[in-house]
C-alpha cells in the first residue's frame, strides 16, 4: 500500500488514537485474556483447560461491548482471580507497534494535540504507560471508564466532545475496530484510519470501508 494514502494533513487539527491494537501490540491482550486467564481459572477450579476456556469465553461474551467487558476489577470479582497480578506477570509482552514513536514524535513536532482514547481499564492503562514511552507524546488521555461509556456506545463521542471540544470534521481518529470507527464516522469524525494488524501474531485483515494500514509509517505526515 502506498505511503500517506488518503489523509489530508492540512485539515487535521486534532489527533485521537486508540491504544490496544493501534499504538500497542494486541498480542499482549490476546495472550492475557485468551490464554493466561483461562489457565488461571483452570488451576483455581481444577478444570481441564478446554472446559475452563469455554466458561471464561462464555462469561466474556455475556458482557461484550459494555464497560464491564473492559473492567478488570469486575473480572477479578467475577472470576475470583487477581487480574492486576496476572497482567504484571506477562507485562514483558507489552510493546508499541513499529513506527508508533516516529509517528507520535512527528505529530507533536507539528504542534498538533494528540489524545489517547481508550477502553482500557485504569489498571491496564497504568501498567502499559509504565512499560512503554507512548505517554511522553500524549496531550491527554481519555478513557471510557471516566466518560461513562465504552467507545462502542453512541453516547461516547458526544461525551468526549463535551470534555475535549474538538472539531469532528478536522479530527483524525485511528483504531483497530471497525465498529468503533463506524461510530466515529456516524458522529462526523472527518478522517478515519483502520489499523489492519492489531497483533503481531496474526496477519493483517484490511477494512473495505476505511483507510486501512499495517503501521503508522504509511500515514506519516509529509
Amino acid at each position: 500500500m502506498a505511503l500517506r494514502p488518503g489523509l489530508d494533513w492540512s485539515r487535521i487539527q486534532t489527533v485521537l488514537l486508540d491504544m490496544d491494537g493501534t499504538l500497542l501490540d494486541r498480542h499482549f491482550d490476546d495472550t492475557f485474556f485468551l490464554e493466561i486467564i483461562p489457565k488461571a481459572y483452570a488451576d483455581l477450579h481444577r478444570l481441564k483447560m478446554a472446559v475452563a476456556r469455554h466458561r471464561v469465553l462464555a462469561a466474556y461474551k455475556q458482557v461484550e461491548g459494555t464497560l464491564e467487558w473492559y473492567d478488570l476489577a469486575y473480572w477479578s470479582r467475577r472470576l475470583d482471580l487477581d487480574f492486576a497480578k496476572l497482567q504484571n506477570e506477562v507485562s514483558h509482552l507489552i510493546r508499541p507497534h513499529p513506527y508508533v514513536m516516529t509517528f507520535l514524535e512527528k505529530i507533536t513536532s507539528m504542534g498538533l494535540p494528540v489524545h489517547l482514547v481508550t477502553n482500557a481499564h485504569p489498571w491496564s492503562l497504568q501498567l502499559k504507560l509504565s512499560q512503554t514511552p507512548i505517554g511522553s507524546s500524549l496531550t491527554g488521555i481519555w478513557t471510557s471508564h471516566n466518560l461513562g461509556y465504552p467507545k462502542e456506545h453512541a453516547q461516547f463521542w458526544p461525551r468526549l466532545q463535551e470534555q475535549l471540544r474538538f472539531d469532528p470534521e478536522k479530527t483524525l481518529f485511528a483504531d483497530d475496530s471497525e465498529p468503533i470507527l463506524e461510530g466515529a464516522a456516524a458522529f462526523g469524525v472527518g478522517q478515519l484510519v483502520h489499523m489492519a494488524r492489531p497483533s503481531s501474531a496474526v496477519p493483517p485483515i484490511y477494512s473495505h470501508r476505511f483507510l486501512s494500514v499495517v503501521d503508522f509509517r504509511q500515514i506519516l505526515p509529509p
